[in-house]
């Protein structure tokens, strides 16, 4: 063992020598030739030096490396078993943080996008959940991590698809509050009276640092809060809609009587006939023309058996010369909801319904109230849910 361990040294020792024998050098310096030799120790003990430096050197520069990794922290490696259970601790709890933190995000932005749709669709089709509209819009959620921001990416692209609806729904609301204000205006009603959309409240000024920098959030909220006026001013009007006479007050609508200055058919002097007179058989079912609460049912002087229904935004209907009055005082009714039976009681000639409608106590014309009956009860349909009873 030991003669092959000596035999494999001499090898070695024979192939080193190898290495760095005795070599010649020929220089020449522009004049003559000069040869230089070196001998194979001395290229042995230069070989050596270089291979010593170079191993320095090279320790050096990893050792910098190794600190200045150290100190950018992007190893952050602890030393000691504790240091490292220390560390994974806080990631642990620094992930929990962002988790808890994204779930809220995403619970704001929710809560933006359900209240967002509820306005669209109340402003489209009339479908309203006032619950939803009307509480106040979230502010949007910040941004706090990259886990939120991927969870909150589905919900603000349907955001954003939503801030493109907003535009044609807030057409479309307008388009409808015109139209309606059209035919209120056909009724002798103003229609800037019963929607106008108050605003107000002490001046508050907002710290710059806490408005939010995020301009695509502030553009949907303007969008959104100029769609809410609009459905509001509309929803205001169309709820005083349902406060209007709009049905027929019997099945069959012919008149002896129309509204105005007529001779008078007891002393034949002209005299002022506050309604319509429409004839038919004692006992003909008469209807509540809207919605309201009963502010009077029983004799009244010249209409006999009266019943005068408040509607609401200083509406009433009466109802005259009743052989039969079939609600009480003070009770609500609906519209289509039988009231009363036709007759001849008070001062009158015969059989049938005196009909009125008075707007802030001033009798006014009944008669375009029935002619544009139809289109009322549309909007009525679609702002509440309506009772039966006869159409025009």
């Amino acid at each position: 063992m030991a003669n092959a361990s000596n035999t494999k040294t001499v090898r070695l020792g024979q192939r080193f020598r190898s290495f760095f024998t005795t070599r010649d050098f020929i220089f020449h310096d522009g004049r003559d030739l000069r040869r230089f030799s070196v001998a194979g120790r001395t290229q042995a003990l230069l070989a050596g030096v270089a291979a010593v430096t170079i191993l320095f050197s090279a320790y050096g520069v990893s050792q910098a490396t190794v600190g200045a990794i150290a100190i950018s922290g992007v190893t952050g490696t602890p030393s000691s078993p504790e240091a490292q259970v220390a560390q994974m601790r806080e990631q642990f709890e620094q992930m929990q943080e962002d988790v808890a933190a994204a779930k809220e995000a995403a619970k704001v932005q929710a809560a933006r996008v359900e209240h967002n749709q509820a306005l669209i669709a109340a402003t489209m089709s009339g479908k309203v959940d006032r619950a939803a509209i009307e509480r106040p819009i979230p502010a949007a959620a910040p941004k706090t991590s990259a886990i939120a921001e991927e969870v909150l990416a589905p919900l603000k692209q349907v955001e954003a698809r939503q801030v493109a609806l907003a535009g044609k729904a807030r057409a479309a609301g307008e388009a409808r509050y015109q139209q309606t204000a059209a035919h209120l205006r056909t009724l002798g009603l103003t229609p800037e009276r019963y929607s106008n959309v108050a605003m107000g409240g002490p001046y508050e000024p907002v710290d710059a640092s806490d408005v939010t920098s995020d301009s695509d959030a502030a553009a949907a909220d303007a969008q959104f809060r100029a769609l809410f006026q609009t459905w509001k001013k509309l929803d205001m009007l169309e709820q005083t809609v349902i406060s209007i006479p709009s049905m027929q007050p019997v099945e069959r609508v012919v008149f002896t009587s129309s509204f105005g200055v007529r001779s008078d058919p007891f002393r034949g002097t002209a005299a002022m006939h506050a309604g319509v007179d429409i004839p038919g058989a004692i006992g003909t079912p008469i209807y509540a023309t809207a919605d309201g609460v009963i502010s009077h049912a029983g004799r009244q002087g010249g209409y006999g058996n009266m019943v005068a229904i408040n509607h609401g935004r200083g509406i009433e209907t009466r109802y005259g010369h009743m052989s039969k009055i079939l609600v009480e005082d003070n009770t609500r009714v609906r519209r289509g909801q039988i009231i009363g039976l036709m007759g001849s009681t008070g001062r009158s000639t015969g059989s049938h319904l005196h009909y009125e409608v008075r707007v802030d106590g001033k009798a006014v014309n009944p008669i375009p109230f029935l002619q544009t009956g139809e289109y009322l009860v549309q909007i009525q349909d679609r702002a509440q849910g309506a009772m039966g009873g006869p159409a025009k």
